[in-house]
């Protein structure tokens, strides 16, 4: 059996879908390859990506090869994805979701909390300027795009202090070495979905349910309790929105925050895990009452 998956170039991309590759061959004996596509989020990186279209532009590109049929399925970050989705598709598995938290990355390993009074740190991310701000409101944030490596460069071409990574990426690409320190879930809320991998099909492919078989259910609970609470604001991954969802046996309790006119409002739910998609849209209603 031969199945073909979209992905972007990127080398954590790729390690993303060498991993779902790895998966299809174990459990059915697929033999899989993959098909290359150059989003237009990829391609712009000259500007900030909320001032380029903001939701889906990692994904778009993707969802036209699927589709055409030129894919079986696409491997996605889940923090990538946009909580609309045409009802052609749907998320058929998140198989696995690695460390959530933030990470900071400093050349001089000089922890964050340590920097000296403005100092430099590096991120396109209004969920992360935010919440530095926060924790830190003499900093002063810059904006860089591009994939890890990248970005990771710019700490010497932009003279910065240090920047701000998702830990997951870096644990995926072997990085672990280089991370200063690491942002607690309370001091940093994860963007939605932070740390998950997602497949996503087109309903009627015939291949699609052997993407299915490979879901983490409780994983897939927990990111869509986060994509409710996103969905019910209205945000995306460009917003100052983060959440966090987890497990405690039946129970799961959702953290998230948002800005509501100009201010910070963070708030936590819990409840039964059945009722996850509720459980985050009355985060949502919550945050907005302050």
């Amino acid at each position: 059996m031969n199945i073909k998956i979209a992905t972007r170039g990127s080398k954590l991309a790729l390690v993303q879908t060498d991993f779902i590759m790895s998966l299809l061959n174990q459990k059915f004996g697929a033999q899989c390859e993959k098909l290359l596509i150059k989003t237009e989020g990829d391609k712009r990186l000259d500007v900030s990506l909320d001032k380029i279209g903001g939701k889906g532009l990692f994904v778009k590109d993707i969802e036209k090869a699927l589709l055409e049929g030129k894919a079986d399925g696409a491997v996605h970050s889940m923090k990538d994805v946009p909580f609309e989705m045409d009802e052609s598709f749907c998320l058929a598995a998140m198989p696995i979701r690695e460390d959530v938290r933030d990470a900071f990355i400093s050349l001089k390993g000089v922890n964050f909390y340590e920097l000296p009074k403005g100092a430099k740190v590096g991120t396109s991310s209004n969920r992360r300027i935010v919440q530095i701000k926060n924790l830190r409101p003499d900093i002063i944030t810059v904006p860089i795009r591009g994939n890890v490596e990248t970005r990771i460069k710019k700490i010497e071409t932009e003279n910065l202090d240090g920047i701000v990574l998702a830990a997951a990426g870096l644990k995926r690409l072997g990085l672990t070495k280089i991370i200063t320190n690491y942002f607690s879930v309370e001091d940093i809320v994860p963007a939605v979905g932070q740390g998950a991998i997602g497949v996503q099909v087109v309903k009627t492919n015939e291949k699609a349910k052997y993407f299915k078989a490979l879901n983490n259910e409780d994983v897939k609970i927990c990111v869509e309790a986060e994509r409710s609470f996103m969905r019910s604001l209205n945000g995306d991954c460009h917003s100052a929105i983060g959440a966090y969802a987890k497990l405690d046996g039946e129970i799961i309790n959702i953290t998230g925050f948002f800005i509501v006119d100009g201010s910070f409002i963070k708030k936590s739910v819990s409840g039964n895990k059945k009722d996850y998609k509720m459980l985050g849209e009355a985060l949502g209603e919550k945050i907005l009452l302050g």
